[in-house]
């Protein structure tokens, strides 16, 4: 990229399954919102696959003129030939969510999805189900304090979210919040795949929870915690107690498995969810994270475990850092993970994979009975780029994946 410090965060198509039947449509364009920046970058990978260039580059003072929104976020393919991308924020920093619109054939910005009246102070994630006429949006927080790092004392002082919107699809109207209650931060959302189904789940990393949402009989959407993780007593770390910080979730394409990354605990797990009320732990291993025996932080309690793990090493390399964003191959045998989160917080938690750059994962998974095992011939050492040391953080396939496309 012609640009440094940007963040280059999540990215999405210009076009998936939710274009499903237009012949015109073809899936050739990488959106690229950037959350410090807030420029976006638009990489051609239809030309060729294995050299992907640079198409367009849509500068930050367009999305501010248009608008009034900064720090971007997810991007999704509409089914109407658009893309959308989430905003954190006013360009000054102030909370102000909202939702960027894009030409999925020119790139131009056209301006605001949501109605000027029904923006909520905070966005971050979102999601949509065409067949409920629904979009839910999660609250992460005020960019200008979230930008510094994590700070616990934001908690108490309203600087971070705790609530679920539900929006009408083809209004942008925001009809209906749920609270999820103090401290519960809603990270990253997903529905189940079958465009039939109205359930989904989401992660709530302050808390190690996994809450899921769902359609009631009255056409109102409500959320249960159905999962949640038990923090650990320790010392030589920010609080006496470490949440799992699970900060991210993907569901196969099956509806039948979710997998989560504790970037602070070190663990991935796998959960049965045939059942979405009551899933069931079916896999876990252990990748990283803040615990290993040796660091500076020991564990006084732990509810989970009976001491703490040995430092993850593959292939003679120690890694450094938690597992963060997922990737699961389309036949639902191959989880892929990386390991850096976002530039302050990565400085604050792990600055030993600043100085030595994160890795990229291969994690074989059982799809009959569960379970799952690092393949130890797959490691991508992204401390040895010739500009890195570097960090990586999200992943797209070419032909689509378990976080990009949407069903109609």
């Amino acid at each position: 990229m012609p640009y440094v410090n940007d963040e280059l965060h999540h990215s999405g198509w210009n076009a998936c399954s939710s274009c499903f039947g237009d012949t015109t449509k073809k899936r050739n364009r990488l959106v690229l919102p950037c959350l410090s920046s807030s420029r976006i970058y638009v990489v051609d990978t239809g030309t060729d696959q294995r050299a992907p260039s640079l198409y367009k580059v849509i500068e930050p003072r367009e999305v501010f003129q248009k608008c009034d929104l900064a720090f971007l976020h997810t991007s999704h393919c509409l089914g109407c030939g658009e893309i959308m991308i989430s905003a954190m924020g006013d360009p000054r920093g102030n909370a102000k969510g909202g939702f960027v619109v894009l030409d999925a054939e020119t790139f131009e910005v056209k301006g605001n999805w949501e109605r000027p009246t029904h923006a909520p102070l905070q966005v971050y994630d979102f999601w949509y189900q065409p067949r409920y006429n629904v979009m839910i949006s999660t609250e992460l927080a005020v960019p200008k304090f979230f930008v510094t790092g994590f700070n616990p004392a934001d908690l108490k002082k309203g600087r971070y979210g705790h609530c679920l919107n539900v929006w009408d699809w083809t209004t942008h109207c925001l009809i209906q919040s749920i609270d999820l209650g103090e401290e519960t931060v809603p990270f990253e959302i997903r529905f189940l795949h079958n465009p039939n189904a109205a359930h989904g789940m989401v992660t709530c990393p302050i808390q190690g929870a996994v809450f899921h949402f769902y359609k009631m009989q009255d056409g109102s959407w409500t959320a249960d915690k159905v999962i949640e993780i038990p923090s650990k007593k320790v010392s030589g770390w920010l609080l006496p107690e470490m949440p799992a910080f699970n900060t991210d979730i993907v569901i196969s394409l099956d509806d039948r498995f979710l997998y989560m990354s504790n970037f602070i605990h070190g663990d991935v797990r796998q959960y049965d969810i045939t059942n979405p009320f009551r899933p069931r732990l079916v896999g876990q291993v252990w990748v990283g994270g803040s615990i290993p025996k040796g660091g500076v932080v020991t564990v006084l309690e732990d509810q989970e475990l009976d001491g703490q793990p040995d430092p993850f090493v593959i292939q003679g390399r120690r890694v450094y850092g938690g597992p963060q964003m997922l990737q699961l191959s389309l036949d639902g045998k191959r989880l892929y993970v990386t390991t850096g989160l976002y530039t302050p917080w990565d400085e604050q938690f792990y600055p030993e994979m600043v100085r030595e750059g994160s890795v990229m994962l291969q994690i074989d998974v059982d799809t009959e009975r569960g379970g799952l095992c690092v393949n130890e011939d797959f490691l991508v050492d992204f401390g040895m780029e010739p500009c890195g040391p570097a960090r990586a953080h999200e992943m797209r396939y070419p032909g689509g994946d378990c976080t990009s496309d949407i069903w109609f």
